[in-house]
């Protein structure tokens, strides 16, 4: 897509993340809840940490996906990182997850030494499977009734990627 950028996320970006976030399938597939508030937005992506990095995808200049990635702290785990991705529900399947994750890996391969990424996904979300299984991820385990969704509750998948 010719006219997609990822770039750093910044604090003037928590109406457009909160948008993502705000769709309902986006919102489906992460930890949220529904409503969140711009505020709640406004407020995380203000704070400054070492260890995280938010990025956002945008096409003609709008905000159409998010993902931060994190690197753990701990001094025995910090060869190790996570992150969290959510593409807004009318850019889902139009190579918007596909961009993040290929900066995602640079960041964490060619600048951040991070040897090891994980995740969690939940079991019933093939499309992000897909993406994950794709850049190398590999299922390595599955919580049990991890979080409670849409009325029931839904087990989820911990995929990690060594390198």
């Amino acid at each position: 897509m010719r006219d997609l950028v990822i770039r750093r996320c910044e604090p003037e970006d928590y109406k457009a993340v909160h948008l993502v976030y705000s769709s309902p399938r986006a919102m489906a597939e992460t930890l949220g809840v529904p409503y969140s508030s711009e505020q709640a937005w406004r407020e995380e992506l203000v704070r400054e940490r070492d260890d995280s990095f938010a990025l956002v995808a945008c096409v003609n200049g709008e905000v159409v996906g998010h993902l931060a990635l994190s690197a753990y702290t701990n001094p025995r785990t910090r060869h190790s990182g996570h992150f969290g991705i959510a593409v807004r529900d009318d850019w889902q399947g139009r190579g918007i997850g596909t961009a993040l994750m290929e900066a995602c890996l640079d960041l964490a391969d060619n600048w951040l030494k991070l040897t090891r990424l994980d995740l969690r996904v939940y079991t019933d979300n093939e499309p992000a499977i897909a993406l994950y299984e794709k850049f190398g991820f590999e299922i390595e385990g599955t919580h049990r009734r991890f979080a409670y969704r849409n009325g029931e509750y839904v087990d989820a998948h911990i995929m990690a990627r060594l390198r």
